[in-house]
């Protein structure tokens, strides 16, 4: 992230490159989920696929039996794959490009956290009321006002 700051000034023609690729990939992102959440309803979301795929990942490797150790270490390696490339990840290359990258780690493991427990806690409670698209509607926005606030 810090690489776009040690480009020179006059080759960058004064513009902050941090920042334009921090808004390229925040509207990137946020049309691509707002153009996920507006397509017909035709087969299965992106987001079924990958609930199906991590519910195979899990039932394959059943463990039950198994120690706290080991199924923490588990559940540590299938997040890790989930997230090593998705959209979260590639957001936080983009912020740490363009802010301090010691503040948006601290924002980022806080906020990694804090998501984590919503979605252990009331991911089943929610999807009883919300549905998909109003979720990847709400997400594909605020990626659009980073991108916007970012420009700014």
């Amino acid at each position: 992230g810090q690489v776009c700051h040690a480009v020179p000034s006059e080759l960058s023609n004064g513009l902050p490159l941090d920042d334009v690729a921090a808004v390229i990939a925040f509207t990137y992102f946020g049309v691509k989920i707002l153009s996920e959440a507006f397509e017909e309803d035709e087969g299965k979301s992106a987001m079924d696929e990958e609930f199906e795929e991590a519910q195979e990942v899990v039932q394959e490797n059943d463990m039950t039996n198994s120690n706290a150790g080991a199924q923490i270490a588990s559940i540590f390696g299938l997040v890790f794959a989930a997230e090593f490339g998705d959209r979260s990840f590639l957001a936080t290359i983009a912020l740490s490009a363009a802010q301090n990258p010691v503040s948006v780690a601290a924002g980022g493991i806080a906020a990694h956290g804090i998501a984590t427990g919503i979605a252990v806690i009331g991911g089943a409670y929610i999807s009883k009321y919300v549905s998909e698209k109003v979720i990847a509607i709400i997400g594909g926005t605020l990626f659009i006002i980073f991108a916007i606030t970012t420009a700014v």
